[in-house]
């Protein structure tokens, strides 16, 4: 049913969670994964200690996930890019053909502004495919 299953990750604890869900999705299914993690763009004169804005650390986290799902049976893909999340998450589920993101629930907040600005809730605005949302 879902031939390509694209996972963006970050550090963020329900990246961490829904990785259970993306195993058992890609296993039930016999899915190609891809590992997807973005280096967030920063502005020319910033000066920024955010590790998801530093190319070496975004490499490191998708080298580990990868080696975490190798040992589940799993083997996965992955893709670096840079620029802002929710845009490069659907224009790579775009390009792969990906039937499925899978990704963990990441709220800033319960107000409408809160819930605008985050990148699930832009991706499945966005997204060429269904999304599933981890909580």
């Amino acid at each position: 049913m879902f031939k390509t299953v694209l996972f963006p990750i970050d550090r963020s604890r329900e990246t961490q969670e829904a990785a259970e869900m993306v195993a058992q999705v890609v296993q039930q299914n016999g899915s190609r994964l891809v590992l997807l993690s973005v280096v967030e763009e920063k502005a020319q004169d910033e000066a920024s200690t955010d590790p998801m804005k530093s190319t070496e650390a975004v490499a490191k986290l998708l080298e580990t996930a990868k080696a975490s799902f190798s040992k589940q049976g799993i083997s996965a893909d992955t893709i670096e890019r840079e620029g802002k999340p929710a845009f490069v998450i659907c224009d790579v589920a775009d390009e792969i053909g990906a039937s499925l993101i899978i990704m963990g629930c990441r709220g800033l907040g319960l107000t409408d502004e809160g819930a605008t600005e985050s990148v699930t809730s832009r991706v499945i605005n966005l997204t060429p495919c269904p999304v599933l949302i981890v909580p």
